[in-house]
């Protein structure tokens, strides 16, 4: 079930594919129907572009902790497994130089910092989930995307600015002939992982061989591929300029500008310098690290968007 059906159009004519139109928040007695005929659970809805965090915090309240939470009673109710995505963002400020699922602090800002609403959000269903696991006996597995990226992530069209995921945003801009904004000079780190490599783990985790995804929780990232955001936008400018003659002059008139995060996001937003996973767990337990680089996956996406 989802709002719009413009990101699975390849898969509504699969008969083994069903697909609702609807809006989960609403449509509570037929989500209960299909959770009582699932075997596993995975409910992908959220709010997770960060500019909504700051202006709509209460929309990503009600939607990803509330409608989220019914969906877990639900799966707890009717004994059904549960896959649930948590975030990277769950571990906030944390000082680690990696994060580790088990050990690592979950820090978040202040409450006036608005940005966190997401983060503590899910952090919180975390939480309850394991709750449930110990003391009612739920069977769960938390998987934590590390910024996944690759073909259909977000409309590069969205002309909105923090409209869409810092990838698509960067290539919206750069089709449009716009300068690229770096909040804070962009220096901020991530670990992108693309999204191949992303469901791999994803179906590891379903598939559950052994039982080997019972009741843990999985960082899925990318550590060897962490890079500034600057460098991701100065990476995209060079690759559309070198490869896709049709965009080359509008990648060259690209300017990188240094802007204030207040000024972008507003009061309510607050950064992370550096967000590295340990995928320990994911390599003992399911078998799988990243093959993906970030010169293949870049190429693969632009070529979704540009070729």
């Amino acid at each position: 079930m989802d709002l719009t059906q413009d990101r699975i159009t390849a898969c509504l004519t699969n008969p083994r594919f069903q697909f609702k139109l609807g809006d989960i928040t609403k449509e509570t007695d037929w989500i209960e129907k299909q959770i009582k005929h699932c075997d596993v659970v995975l409910p992908l809805v959220a709010i997770a572009t960060p500019a909504l965090y700051v202006q709509d915090p209460l929309r990503v309240f009600e939607l990803d902790f509330e409608a989220n939470l019914a969906i877990i009673r639900l799966c707890v109710e009717h004994k059904k497994r549960i896959i649930f995505p948590s975030t990277s963002e769950v571990y906030g400020m944390c000082p680690d130089q990696e994060f580790d699922e088990e050990n690592s602090y979950l820090v978040t800002g202040p409450i006036n910092k608005e940005r966190w609403i997401y983060s503590t959000s899910k952090q919180l269903l975390d939480r309850l989930i394991y709750a449930y696991g110990k003391h009612k006996g739920l069977s769960y597995s938390l998987f934590r995307p590390f910024n996944w990226y690759g073909p259909r992530l977000d409309n590069v069209f969205n002309p909105k600015p923090g409209g869409s995921r810092v990838l698509t945003q960067f290539i919206g801009n750069i089709l449009r002939g716009e300068n690229i904004n770096l909040v804070n000079g962009g220096e901020q780190q991530r670990c992108f992982t693309y999204i191949a490599d992303g469901i791999n783990a994803l179906i590891r985790i379903i598939e559950n061989k052994n039982n080997a995804a019972h009741n843990k929780i999985f960082n899925i990232g990318n550590p060897k591929e962490n890079i500034s955001i600057k460098t991701l936008a100065e990476t995209l400018i060079k690759n559309i300029a070198d490869f896709y003659p049709a965009h080359t002059e509008k990648a060259k008139s690209v300017q990188l500008l240094h802007v204030e995060a207040k000024s972008y996001y507003g009061e309510g937003y607050q950064d992370v310098s550096l967000r590295v996973p340990a995928i320990r767990h994911a390599k003992e337990y399911l078998g799988w690290e990243p093959k993906v680089d970030m010169k293949t996956g870049l190429r693969e996406t632009l070529d979704f968007y540009l070729a």
